[in-house]
């Protein structure tokens, strides 16, 4: 059975990182785009990065770029978001989300598996 399952996530201060994972099961890694979306409460979900495990093909929403990076690790069949230069407005619940084709988008309709989440707090 597919499975994605985040870890990772926590409490951390403004200015401090942390790097979430995307563990992969049930499948292997191949022609996907695997993305990470979040959610702040009373907000809607919104995409955050999103990668091409076939191509390594990256976006990032403009919030988060020259902060996080997205990742692959095939023989782990993960994905990771590093994330970096924390801000008060990072804090949501994190989650990975899969689709196929292998083809990347920020839109939450496309995605056919999801996982459970990993809440992420930035507070000082």
């Amino acid at each position: 059975q597919l499975q994605l399952k985040e870890s990772g996530g926590g409490l951390v201060e403004p200015g401090g990182s942390l790097r979430l994972s995307c563990a992969a099961s049930g499948f292997t890694l191949g022609r996907h785009a695997i993305a990470w979306f979040r959610q702040a409460p009373g907000k809607e979900r919104e995409g955050v990065s999103c990668i091409v495990t076939n191509t390594d093909s990256t976006i990032y929403a403009d919030s988060v770029k020259d902060r996080f990076t997205i990742s692959r690790d095939s023989a782990k069949n993960t994905v990771y978001l590093q994330m970096n230069s924390l801000k008060l407005e990072d804090t949501a619940i994190y989650y990975c989300a899969l689709k196929t084709p292998a083809r990347c988008s920020m839109a939450t309709w496309y995605y056919e598996y999801w996982g459970q989440g990993t809440q992420v707090t930035v507070s000082s």
